[in-house]
């Protein structure tokens, strides 16, 4: 793997865990802008818990493709509230980091090239 996807894989890895971490300690910020979609808290909790396992997956190269596609789901989820909301900016950055997951995916699908661990 070069080393670009190396980078983009540390910045999913960084994304998905900080951020599975705010929406488990139910952040004010994340439990009043998700509240506002119908997000309870336990409901942020366990989709928190979603990210984490995702990021941590991302982590080993034998559940990559498992953790990039929870993370891909988990982040697809916050384009749409993120819409919803009109917040245009954060919703082109988490799209560009849905589309960083599919350069993740792609290489793991190939049984010839696998990203390193």
């Amino acid at each position: 793997m070069n080393i670009f996807l190396k980078v983009i894989l540390t910045i999913l890895v960084f994304l998905a865990i900080s951020s599975g971490v705010t929406k488990i300690l139910l952040m004010p910020q994340d439990v009043e802008f998700f509240g506002n979609y119908g997000f309870t808290n336990s409901m942020l909790i366990a989709y928190g818990v979603a990210q984490l396992i995702g990021g941590i997956l991302l982590i080993i190269q034998k559940t990559r493709i498992y953790g990039a596609v929870i993370v891909a789901i988990t982040f697809l989820i916050s384009a749409v509230v993120l819409i919803l909301a009109g917040n245009i900016l954060f919703t082109i950055i988490t799209i560009v980091a849905i589309i960083m997951l599919g350069m993740i995916i792609g290489p793991c699908l190939r049984k010839d090239k696998h990203l390193p661990a």
